[in-house]
């Protein structure tokens, strides 16, 4: 596909939106900025596995990441105009979902410095 740099960012875009728990990140992350620590706790996944999930999320240029001391802080940084308007819509969409509901809820409980520093 030479030449075609649009059309593969739309295809990167959509692929990293066809998984449930990278969904489920973008939408804990419009929420705030949050480490790997958090998101791990909050989907009851390994850190690993969000670490993956992440990069996928970062390239496909949905999310950035900064570093604040110990922690990897990542946050929302759209980088293409494609992920900047699917990052818009996902923002009115699944808000009524129960899991959606309690990824925010446990978000709002945990508390990063007994999560990370064990």
């Amino acid at each position: 596909m030479k030449g075609c740099g649009f059309m593969k960012d739309l295809d990167i875009v959509f692929k990293t939106l066809a998984d449930i728990n990278r969904v489920r990140i973008l939408k804990l992350l419009q929420k705030k900025k949050m480490c790997v620590c958090e998101l791990a706790h909050i989907l009851d996944v390994s850190q690993p596995a969000i670490s993956k999930q992440m990069k996928k999320i970062v390239q496909a240029g949905f999310a950035g990441s900064e570093q604040d001391g110990f922690w990897t802080n990542y946050f929302i940084s759209p980088r293409n105009d494609y992920a900047k308007r699917l990052l818009k819509l996902l923002s009115g969409w699944l808000n009524e979902e129960s899991v959606i509901k309690n990824d925010f809820q446990k978000a709002e409980k945990s508390n990063r410095k007994n999560l990370c520093c064990k």
